[in-house]
């Protein structure tokens, strides 16, 4: 069986979205990962920035290309993860039928319960669609700022993804259904 997809979303897909999806990979997080962004130059990579950040928290630069958020990906997932409010609304606005799906990491590391039930399931009880996205949190765009505001970003979202981990479950529960 396959395991729940989870999209990690911004708004380049070319920072914040690359690294929580390299950390996810590489925590060996019980999901299929996809990034995507709401407003992305197709096919671009990520900045040296963005790669420099990886480096710095110890993470293998993954192959990458820059890939806008589309129906497929919003049907496919299970879960969709924002990096800030202004993806919560992109997909309310853009893709209505995720939004009950999606939510920030800030949101999802302090209210995704834990345990056997399938994701779907847990991602279901949240109710995510009427969660205000401004209550949500956010991981602040390093975009255009100097090395330190990526490593730092990078930092923040290390943190972040090793409790996210921790809430999607266990590696053996690969049946979810697609909301």
């Amino acid at each position: 069986m396959e395991p729940p997809t989870v999209v990690v979303l911004c708004t380049g897909n070319a920072a914040r979205s690359v690294m929580a999806g390299a950390m996810l990979t590489a925590r060996g997080a019980p999901v299929r990962v996809v990034t995507a962004g709401t407003h992305v130059v197709e096919h671009q990579p990520m900045s040296v920035r963005t790669r420099a950040a990886l480096v710095a928290v110890d993470l293998e630069v993954p192959a990458h290309r820059s890939h806008q958020l589309t129906e497929d990906d919003v049907a496919g997932a299970t879960l969709i993860v924002a990096m800030e409010a202004a993806h919560v609304h992109y997909v309310r606005r853009r893709h209505p039928a995720g939004a009950d799906r999606t939510a920030t990491i800030h949101y999802l590391v302090e209210h995704l319960p834990g345990g056997a039930d399938p994701l779907g399931d847990r991602v279901a009880r949240l109710a995510l669609a009427q969660v205000a996205p401004e209550d949500q949190g956010q991981v602040d765009d390093p975009a255009g700022g100097e090395d330190d505001l990526y490593v730092s970003c990078a930092m923040e979202l290390t943190a972040l993804v090793g409790l996210l981990v921790d809430r999607l479950g266990d590696p053996d529960l690969v049946g979810d259904a697609v909301g």
